[in-house]
């Protein structure tokens, strides 16, 4: 996905503030586009009467939003390193607890792409209504090519993003200045759904709560993306920790003011929303009326409808940012993949980079994933919308409740070496506050949601957990069994070597003449014989070549190479004692993939055998056939800063040669 950069280039891949934010805060930013939208959806389902308590969910929304960046403002500063909340959980409450942080936070960068993609294709279906068929085919296409952008690299990503993050905060906000300027002067018209209104429902008043409450957990999915920036602190150009803490703040200013001026034009302009047209009053043809996204109305009133300049731009850069929105968990899964791996709670290719200095696995685990959860749900928004958000408030309750302790342990020492405590308890006191509100809001999310597929996310989360918990086993056993200690002793007594020979070819000739000069203490030549004439003639042609190496010939009644092989050595050993043994055979390489399926593959088979019988090397002495010229002759790609691949002034390459 370009040309290769060297390590000395990753200085030159982080971010500066103002290409930091639409990598980071995409996604916090571009809820705006959907999250007032989910909660009149569930307000909605209670009539026209609990769409009234838009105002009042959405204070309760805000509020949440300013403790929680003003409480991850900390996190950065106390825990710069970039293992956000899983760091801050795994060092001060233990490492299960942190375990439990990275599996939720794990999952929901994966229903973060999920999210963002179905609302972007959603928006782009608002438009463009005959799209609709195309939904999951849309969302697929646009998973790839986010993961093919991000292979590019976070500098090129940033470069990439930056744009549309800018336009749509641009467009979204003058329709905002618009849409209140129209109203305050009694020009806004009334949205196209406002002449349908949601059927009501007789609800009990513990049923209004609940709808109240689930109307508020769908609203906070506002606040999804706001950990991302502490766990990308690393990803900052120095001074990385002011930068973050920057970068976060004017994040959540930007998604509150959007946020309080979306959800403000909603409610001027009567926009009704429901999960199925036909529960509109007063809509006549419910099968075939497409209900445009909550956004898209509020852009047609403010602009003056939809053939409006202005109504197009809001679309396309809504769009364009939920779809980009995916990119914050494109850089926060595999940060926190990477941070798991080194702390041995992931498989090691988790941290390793790749040509363009990405930690390339962790981009297609993610794109993986999202696209089989779109696949499984349709890329249906409201049903993804369900299993979301559950995730980052463990994440943020279990973050917020380490900070406490952080804090309170950080007093503990001030006191002890007499020095004020006062700057610390005031910071530990906000952490209390963050602690306790996301712990409510977990609360009532879980709730709400459990039976509506949140169920999911909690048979999930045990199951990570307890994957990570295994590998970190596993790698310790690894470790155990594999340290030198006082008793590791070394008792071979010889140096044998081996050369398999199947026919008497210059492949075999070439593999012989590395172990002669390998000087080994005793060689042969073995030849497994699973045809009598074959190896009569191969020890006819090894006499008249006059080769100073005995050939050895083994029969193999059942066509089986190893197995012979194996005995051969064991009795070798039987007969010299304790002794390295060296096997040589000759390996085909080719320039065509298509030439791979034209050779034999049994030697692969011989040495997975091999491999596990002790005190046996296998070397594979490789035969470039004449395709792999082409290997040659192919362009290299050029390097940073550097002409070309290789370094002038060597010979040509000696083919087939030791």
């Amino acid at each position: 996905m370009g040309a290769p950069l060297p390590s000395s280039a990753r200085e030159g891949q982080l971010l500066r503030k103002r290409l930091a934010l639409p990598v980071f805060a995409s996604d916090p930013l571009s809820s705006v586009a959907y999250a007032p939208q989910e909660l009149l959806l569930i307000l909605a389902a209670g009539g026209t009467a609990l769409v009234a308590y838009t105002p009042l969910v959405a204070a309760a929304v805000v509020t949440l939003l300013v403790i929680v960046v003003v409480s991850t403002r900390q996190v950065i500063r106390a825990y710069p390193s970039g293992g956000g909340d899983y760091e801050v959980a795994a060092r001060n409450l233990g490492q299960k607890a942190g375990l439990t942080v990275a599996s939720a936070l794990l999952i929901d960068y994966v229903l973060t792409v999920a999210v963002s993609v179905a609302s972007g294709v959603d928006n782009i279906i608002s438009a463009f209504p005959s799209l609709h068929i195309w939904r999951v085919e849309l969302a697929i296409a646009c998973v790839v090519l986010l993961v093919g952008v991000n292979l590019r690299g976070v500098a090129e990503a940033s470069k990439i993003f930056a744009a549309p993050t800018y336009i749509f905060i641009g467009s979204v906000g003058l329709m905002v200045v618009v849409g209140v300027v129209r109203d305050l002067t009694g020009g806004l018209p009334a949205a196209e759904s406002a002449g349908f209104a949601p059927e009501g429902a007789s609800l009990s008043h513990v049923a209004i709560v609940l709808v109240l409450l689930r109307a508020f957990a769908s609203g906070c999915s506002a606040l999804t993306g706001v950990e991302a920036i502490a766990n990308g602190v690393q990803a900052f150009r120095r001074p990385k920790v002011h930068n973050a803490q920057h970068t976060l703040v004017a994040m959540g200013v930007t998604a509150i003011a959007l946020f309080v001026g979306v959800t403000y034009l909603m409610l001027r302009t009567h926009v009704h929303y429901v999960a199925d047209a036909c529960q509109l009053e007063g809509l006549q043809q419910c099968s075939t009326y497409v209900q445009r996204s909550v956004i898209a109305q509020v852009a047609a009133s403010a602009f003056g409808g939809h053939a409006a300049l202005g109504f197009y731009l809001v679309q396309a850069s809504t769009a364009a940012v939920l779809l980009l929105a995916a990119n914050t968990a494109f850089n926060g899964f595999p940060l926190l993949g990477a941070l798991l791996s080194r702390e041995r709670y992931a498989p090691k290719a988790m941290q390793a980079r790749g040509d363009r200095l990405v930690f390339s696995n962790g981009v297609l685990i993610l794109g993986t994933a999202a696209s089989l959860l779109l696949i499984a749900t349709g890329a249906s928004l409201t049903v993804l919308i369900q299993l979301y958000i559950i995730g980052v408030f463990v994440s943020f309750t279990l973050g917020q409740t380490g900070m406490v302790v952080h804090w309170t342990r950080r007093a503990a020492l001030l006191r002890e070496h007499g020095h004020p405590t006062a700057g610390v308890l005031a910071r530990r006191l906000i952490n209390v506050i963050g602690a306790c509100a996301t712990g409510t809001v977990l609360i009532v999310v879980t709730v709400t949601k459990f039976t509506h597929g949140a169920w999911l996310v909690f048979l999930l989360m045990p199951l990570l957990w307890e994957t990570m918990r295994r590998i970190h086993a596993y790698y310790a056993a690894v470790d155990e069994q594999i340290s030198a200690d006082g008793e590791t002793t070394f008792g071979a007594s010889g140096d044998h070597a081996i050369v398999l020979v199947h026919t008497l070819h210059k492949p075999a000739l070439k593999a012989l003449d590395y172990a002669i000069a390998a000087r080994h203490v005793s060689l042969e030549a073995v030849h497994v014989a699973t045809s009598r004439s074959a190896a009569a003639q191969l020890a006819e042609a090894w006499r008249a070549m006059r080769i100073d190496v005995p050939l050895t010939i083994l029969e193999s009644p059942y066509r089986d190479v190893s197995t012979p092989l194996i005995d051969h050595i064991r009795a070798h050993r039987e007969t010299h004692g304790s002794e390295v043994v060296s096997i040589y055979a000759p390996h085909y390489l080719y320039g065509h993939w298509w030439e791979a399926l034209l050779h034999n593959r049994k030697l692969g088979r011989i040495v997975s055998r091999l491999e596990l019988f002790p005190g046996v090397a296998v070397v594979l002495v490789p035969w470039l056939l004449d395709s792999t010229q082409a290997l040659y002759e192919r362009p290299p790609r050029p390097l940073v800063g550097l002409e070309r691949r290789g370094v002038a002034g060597l010979p040509p390459v000696r083919r087939n040669s030791p």
